[in-house]
């Protein structure tokens, strides 16, 4: 019983990261082009380069196509908050009072799992992997009908992620107990527990947690850059603080907080501040940042021997 209970949570908490690589994967499925490798890193950039537009997707046409509509409106269905133009039928408006008790407004964000937690680290990998999406496959997205909606997606976790950054060296990492939450079966709409927030600080680090949201933020700058350039520069504000928050004050989040082994152990934080420079120097043109990540890369043992890309490990997605 005890490991049929394990087996449960293990899989409650992983869907959201998994979904957001299924997203990429699925794409990288329904376009042929091969990418060709070059000395210098290129911009990304958010005007992409022409190509046909595909058929819409449907169940008959295209197996991928129907799978990528699917999983973005998965993240739909993981909404938090005031949902604003809802086309869930069986969602509502939840969790919004998240954040009150310590003046901040968290009702956003999407929920992990399941479950009705808000796990900071897997939603800012989600928030980066799906940046990355948009600015490699916009017009792929376009042809498809589904851009309007992963941007909504990832500006869904951004707004979230800017208010979790409540101060220069601090930021919320979760809203909810996962002992309570895990062991309460119930819609989100439904819910009356507590929901408890936990903060890393100057004293209490995670570099690791810290370094994702900073690439999430950098990522998504560059994807609202060309249609909302007053909020793209607030995401890169925010990204270039918590960069300098991760490295000046350096510590795994997990170790802070031993708890949290048990839901998203972090291994390392180093992987998280080359993926954040990376990221910001993409979305600055800062030789600092590109500097940072080649020069920093050496020193990190295991750098140039990656095993999969995921929310724990960056290596692989920080070489390419």
């Amino acid at each position: 019983m005890v490991e049929a209970r394990k087996g449960i949570s293990c899989c409650k908490h992983v869907v959201l990261p998994v979904l957001v690589v299924l997203i990429v994967a699925v794409i990288i499925f329904l376009v042929k082009d091969k990418a060709h490798p070059s000395p210098v890193p290129s911009m990304p950039s958010s005007t992409p380069s022409a190509a046909p537009t595909p058929m819409v997707p449907t169940l008959e046409n295209g197996t991928y196509g129907a799978a990528l509509a699917t999983s973005i409106q998965f993240l739909q269905i993981q909404k938090a908050g005031k949902l604003v133009g809802n086309t869930i039928s069986w969602r509502g408006d939840s969790a919004l009072n998240d954040g009150k008790g310590a003046s901040l407004d968290l009702s956003k964000g999407l929920y992990d799992a399941g479950d009705h937690m808000k796990f900071g680290f897997p939603m800012a990998f989600t928030g980066t992997i799906l940046s990355w999406t948009i600015l490699e496959y916009k017009q792929l997205l376009t042809g498809y009908g589904k851009l309007n909606l992963a941007m909504d997606n990832l500006r869904w976790i951004t707004d979230y992620l800017v208010n979790a950054h409540s101060a220069d060296n601090v930021l919320c990492i979760q809203v909810g107990d996962p002992k309570v939450d895990h062991s309460c079966w119930d819609r989100p709409e439904s819910m009356t527990e507590e929901r408890p927030l936990l903060f890393i600080n100057k004293t209490s680090p995670g570099s690791d947690v810290a370094g994702e949201t900073a690439a999430a933020l950098a990522a998504a700058s560059l994807v609202f850059k060309s249609s909302n350039a007053t909020y793209s520069s607030s995401l890169l504000k925010h990204a270039k603080q918590l960069f300098d928050f991760a490295d000046k004050y350096r510590g795994i989040y997990s170790y802070t907080f031993p708890d949290l082994a048990n839901y998203y152990n972090s291994t390392d934080y180093h992987d998280e501040l080359l993926w954040a420079a990376a990221w910001l120097y993409h979305a600055t043109g800062n030789m600092t940042y590109l500097q940072y990540t080649t020069d920093n890369g050496k020193k990190f043992k295991g750098y140039g021997d990656p095993t999969y890309f995921s929310w724990d490990d960056k290596r692989a997605g920080t070489q390419v």
